[in-house]
């Protein structure tokens, strides 16, 4: 047996290490963490300096008994999880139970670290070991404890005021805070009209554009023509005075760098592969461990990416003298500035031994090994590689041009700017996108030659009616951006918070937008008036920075929880008293009630919010948000279908168990049938053979599985299923679960068979939708 047993997090990774270290060495995998608190209260005891109370992942007790058996027959243990705090906690809670067991007599442990997969890194970090960082470990001990109390505190209390089955989080609920606010932004915005005003012009046979920037003198704001009374008086003005031209009064030309953007960071990189990839945070980062881990190239696995959680934007001197040899052999000599691009690190926390995310080595070309990946890992690595050669280029020099065109003397000017490349240098290779860009920004125009008292044909003066728009909702990269700014979460959180906030069904996310629900409202709302400290964004930020501290060794840890506690428990119990539930689901409106008289007020009930009379179940008055004053709002008609019964219209009507299609003409025509029509998962039954499992609604809402062939075929089941025979009892499907405690699972449906095996693919692919719905924390 193997002297050395190494310890690393997911077997994909164990098989590439374990080629690299050869017979002496076996590798393992823990499959991320092996502990976790105890899931009921008292998990952490305050009273006891916060002491925590801990039981073994049921799902991973298979791998740590593997590992306890190898280890019989070690020397040595090396603990090589990740190199991120919960990398440093999964190796000190596998050391913690190994020495429970007193499985680590006469035993040398190590902590090693590598933040890429080559052979070079795996082995030179075998001989430099390290031990376990205590600093990280108390910081992790820190924000789970943390996370646990907010969790176990907050939740009941919204069961209480609200609704059961809610929960809060301590880093989730400023996010929801977020994209609530934009939303009333959204709400609250008046709009108002302006128009532009321009002049179409020709110079060389060349058509261009310039805008007017002054009138009579005077400079144009943006609101000073608003109406179009106004911008066609202006215009005909215009007209009159420039009889046909314009003349060049000023010409500037200039030139100016633009440099690179850094490598990626965490958040960078989701940020990105959202903008031009169209991925989720959650796929962004399943498909960098792949690459992280290691693809199989022609026949040796190899690691093809950095460590993919950082906030470090260095790169080692090594990979910097490798980027910019291959800079001078594939785009020559003059694109390699003359000294090597340094980028400084905005986090405080950032440990200058992570690397940016990068390219193991530069010379691994997207395109020549794009046969061995599959089309999401091209796709990221052709970024990753991109972004990464390109921050080392020299910079890009714009030709810029600004003319003013004037007439009357000079009382009205026009300007016209326009830039080209004159060398692209960086940009021949990557540009960085942008979020939500107005309309022509960044847009490059050419403009034709011109010169200085010389003038230039006027063909029209063209005026254009606008409106000012409201700030738009966050998408996945400009919230990511958002929490980055504020300091609210780490790298390694924002992709599991955006899901977080999705499961709970707080926020939706409809054309790549984030909407807040009726619930997200309620309880952002609750939260912000009576939990205000806990959602600020410079508390939450400041928290982060204090637990980061920890990580450097700056503060103790168990100080910093006892003065979180203290406070958060006291308020806890104060608004259990002083809040009632009327005060959180009700918002008071200025208007009175049609049918007695008494206020209306803006009320949460099963469906979602309405308006109802506050002297229910005296008065039963409601109607539907927005409602016009009638007891509902007006039914919207399905265009071009009517009743299959009487052939009434039908509408889109709204019931306790949500939206559906119904029969106008009820109560005489009682017809009704889904919104939503089942979508095919493409499984074939394995019961009948015949139909395929189609993904269907209950009338509850939740999502379940059956045969097509139904009522003749009754095959059902919970959880989404895939193509994939059971290797315990050859049933001809399995279903992906997913539990609090367990995480993701392929399982056998039966209810006879036990197997069960941790799910390595996204759940939100399953059949093309997000089919698994998490249990409540």
């Amino acid at each position: 047996m193997s002297k050395n047993l190494v310890i690393v997090e997911s077997p994909a990774k164990a098989k590439t290490i374990e080629k690299y270290l050869g017979k002496d060495f076996q590798v393992l995998a823990s499959y991320g963490h092996v502990r976790d608190l105890i899931p009921k209260e008292g998990a952490v005891d305050p009273e006891h300096d916060f002491a925590m109370k801990y039981e073994m992942i049921e799902r991973n007790q298979k791998h740590v008994l593997a590992i306890t058996k190898a280890l019989k027959t070690a020397d040595t243990l090396y603990l090589a999880t990740d190199p991120d705090r919960e990398g440093e906690a999964i190796s000190w809670h596998l050391h913690e139970l190994l020495q429970e067991k007193k499985q680590l007599k006469n035993k040398t442990v190590h902590r090693v670290v590598f933040h890429e997969i080559t052979k070079k890194a795996v082995t030179e970090a075998i001989a430099h070991p390290e031990q376990l960082a205590i600093n990280l470990i108390n910081a992790q001990q820190a924000r789970r404890a943390l996370d646990y109390l907010v969790g176990f505190k907050l939740s009941p209390l919204l069961w209480k005021k609200i609704r059961r089955g809610l929960s809060a989080g301590r880093v989730q609920s400023p996010a929801l805070r977020m994209i609530v606010e934009r939303e009333l932004e959204i709400e609250a915005f008046i709009s108002r009209e302006y128009w532009s005003i321009d002049a179409a012009l020709e110079a060389h046979e060349q058509a261009f554009k310039a805008k007017l920037t002054q009138f009579n003198g005077e400079k144009l704001s943006q609101f000073t023509v608003d109406n179009q009374g106004h911008a066609e008086q202006t215009r005909n003005a215009l007209l009159d005075a420039a009889d046909g031209q314009l003349l060049v009064s000023k010409l500037e030309k200039k030139q100016r760098k633009r440099n690179p953007a850094p490598p990626f960071i965490t958040s960078t990189l989701q940020q990105e592969a959202s903008r031009k990839l169209g991925f989720t945070t959650k796929r962004t980062m399943m498909v960098a461990q792949q690459l992280y881990e290691g693809i199989d190239i022609g026949g040796e696995t190899q690691g093809l990416i950095t460590y993919m959680r950082t906030d470090s934007v260095t790169l080692s001197v090594e990979a910097v003298a490798d980027i910019r040899e291959l800079i001078a052999e594939q785009y020559g000599n003059k694109n390699v500035p003359k000294e090597p691009r340094l980028f400084k690190t905005k986090s405080k926390n950032a440990q200058e031994a992570h690397e940016a995310i990068r390219p193991t080595s530069a010379r691994l070309l997207p395109n020549k090994i794009k046969t061995y990946l599959s089309d999401e890992q091209f796709k990221l690595y052709d970024l990753i590689w991109k972004r990464t050669v390109a921050c080392q280029m020299i910079h890009a020099t714009i030709n810029m041009v600004a003319v003013d065109l004037t007439c009357a003397d000079g009382k009205h000017v026009f300007r016209a700017t326009g830039s080209t490349i004159a060398s692209p240098g960086f940009m021949s290779v990557y540009l960085e996108g942008k979020d939500d860009s107005l309309e022509g920004d960044d847009q490059e125009s050419l403009l034709p030659p011109m010169e200085e008292g010389r003038p230039v044909k006027l063909n029209d003066i063209i005026v254009a009616q606008h409106f000012t728009e409201p700030p738009p909702r966050y998408g996945e990269a400009s919230l990511v951006k958002a929490l980055e700014e504020h300091g609210i979460g780490r790298p390694s959180t924002y992709a599991s918070i955006i899901s977080t906030l999705q499961n709970r069904e707080y926020v939706t996310l409809e054309n790549k937008r984030f909407y807040p629900t009726d619930v997200g409202r309620i309880v952002n709302k609750f939260l912000t008036e009576h939990f205000t400290k806990y959602v600020d964004y410079d508390f939450t930020a400041n928290l982060e920075d204090e637990l980061d501290a920890v990580s450097r060794g700056e503060k103790d840890w168990i100080p910093l929880m006892h003065a979180f506690w203290k406070p958060f428990n006291t308020l806890i119990h104060d608004k259990e008293e002083s809040v009632q539930r009327k005060d959180v689901t009700q918002e008071a409106i200025d208007e009175k009630c049609p049918d007695c008289g008494n206020a209306l007020s803006i009320r949460l009930g099963r469906n979602g919010r309405f308006i109802g009379c506050t002297q229910y179940p005296e008065c039963s008055y409601t109607r539907n948000l927005g409602g016009d004053g009638d007891t509902a709002a007006e039914a919207e008609v399905v265009e071009g279908r009517v009743c299959p019964v009487c052939e009434s219209p039908l509408t889109i009507k709204t019931g306790r168990y949500g939206k559906f299609i119904g029969c106008s003409g009820y109560p005489k025509c009682r017809h009704i049938e889904p919104l939503e029509k089942p979508s095919d998962t493409g499984v074939e039954c394995p019961q009948c053979k015949k139909g395929t499992i189609l993904k269907r609604k209950s009338k509850g809402g939740k999502i379940f599985y059956s045969c097509s062939g139904y009522p003749k075929c009754t095959y059902a089941l919970w959880n989404a299923p895939i193509k994939e025979s059971c290797p315990a009892c050859n049933w001809p499907i399995l279903s992906v679960k997913e539990t609090k405690r367990r995480g993701v699972e392929k399982v056998c449906p039966q209810q006879d068979c036990k197997y069960a095996t941790p799910y390595e693919g996204d759940p939100a692919d399953v059949n093309g939708t997000k089919t698994v719905t998490p249990t409540p924390a």
